[in-house]
């Protein structure tokens, strides 16, 4: 078991394995250290989604980078992960919801995107024949899709892997230290040391950050999703709606998958989410009215994993501002899975050339703290509360 390397990636999800990969193929030694077994938590149990629709407009251009790389997944890391460019449909159910798609897609457009695309009522169902009669319209973003997320992060590792980066699983860092130029890591198998240290510890990164002096307002909770029994053929593109929340896909085989950001307790130190049935039947009840065809399908299993959500809703992407050689790359809120291909690019580049050819700066760790500073006026002498 090798103990050095150039670089330490901690967190053996989809950003981990991507950082890995990227690095080691620019000719860096690389460890990457998972706590349990690589895609256990939000990566590798997640919705599948390759979405650039309705993203922040911070997170467009990477995720639209991103979704080029989904589209040759097979020779970035010689599987295709189960990737369809199935196209993605965001339906409005109301004149007042479909207003507000035609503001988002014409602020879009004024900032120089174009991927989101207005459909009117005939345009879905000729997308979706089987929808219900009151839908009026949509965005529909025909180059999106969905992959499966354990296939994708097996491949992301056997791709690194190959590349020469070694993974230790079930091995679950503790303690982060810097002294005499390298990172040392105290794990539960040991000790370990690197040039440079990359924190992809998905809901466990902000102790990691606060380690290094990165103190950041992460939340941990839980994301659900559930699979039905198989029904014969009637969606292709993955659905979400404006006024409530859904995420909706069918499967080659038939089963249906449901989610839509549905959010629930999670238990970090037993490292798992906890499922809330009754919100997951709300969210049943949605895909019913919109496929009333659908109410007599039975529900085969239902499942939560472990998410990492940041205060605005985006990740942190970028280099510590407390620590040398440290390079931070979490909080995806529940939309990471996408970005999983650019988002180890971009570490690449920030150890090895300390720069991203992408736009980073929104992400950057310490954007809570400069936003506290500034809120904060102290009284003026001879002022009054």
């Amino acid at each position: 078991m090798k103990r050095s390397a150039d670089a330490i990636v901690v967190g053996g999800g989809l950003h981990g394995l991507s950082s890995a990969l990227h690095l080691a193929r620019r000719g860096l030694e690389v460890i990457v250290l998972e706590a349990e077994f690589c895609g256990r938590h939000a990566s590798g149990v997640n919705a599948g989604g390759v979405r650039t629709l309705g993203r922040h407009v911070a997170e467009i251009p990477l995720a639209l980078a991103s979704r080029t790389l989904w589209h040759h997944m097979a020779e970035l890391v010689g599987d295709d992960a189960g990737f369809a460019p199935s196209g993605q449909l965001k339906i409005a159910e109301t004149d007042d919801e479909l207003q507000m798609l035609r503001d988002t897609v014409a602020h879009l457009q004024s900032l120089g995107f174009d991927h989101e695309e207005l459909v009117d009522a005939q345009q879905v169902r000729e997308l979706v024949p089987a929808i219900a009669p009151h839908v009026v319209g949509g965005i529909w973003v025909r180059d999106d899709g969905h992959a499966l997320p354990y296939r994708a992060v097996t491949a992301f590792r056997l791709a690194a892997q190959r590349a020469g980066a070694e993974v230790h699983e079930e091995t679950r860092v503790e303690r982060i230290d810097h002294r005499a130029g390298r990172w040392h890591v105290a794990t539960t198998r040991g000790s370990f040391d690197a040039t440079h240290l990359v924190n992809t510890a998905g809901a466990w990164a902000g102790a990691l950050a606060a380690q290094a002096g990165d103190a950041v307002p992460l939340e941990a909770g839980g994301l659900m999703l559930m699979i039905t029994h198989r029904a014969p053929p009637f969606v292709t593109p993955v659905l979400g709606a404006t006024g409530r929340p859904l995420s909706f896909k069918q499967f080659a085989n038939g089963t249906v998958l449901i989610g839509g950001g549905l959010r629930c307790a999670a238990d970090l130190d037993a490292r798992h989410g906890i499922v809330d049935m009754p919100k997951l039947a709300s969210s049943a009840r949605t895909v019913t009215a919109l496929f009333p065809h659908l109410k007599p399908l039975g529900v085969n299993r239902a499942w939560a994993g472990v998410e990492a959500f940041m205060p605005d809703g985006i990740p942190v992407i970028g280099p510590s501002r407390a620590a040398p050689n440290l390079v931070h790359a979490f909080g995806f809120s529940a939309h990471g899975f996408e970005l999983g291909p650019i988002g180890g690019q971009i570490v690449a580049e920030l150890v090895t050339e300390g720069r991203s050819t992408l736009p980073i700066e929104p992400f950057a760790v310490d954007r809570f703290a400069r936003r506290a500073a500034a809120s904060f006026q102290p009284l003026q002498e001879g002022s009054s509360s």
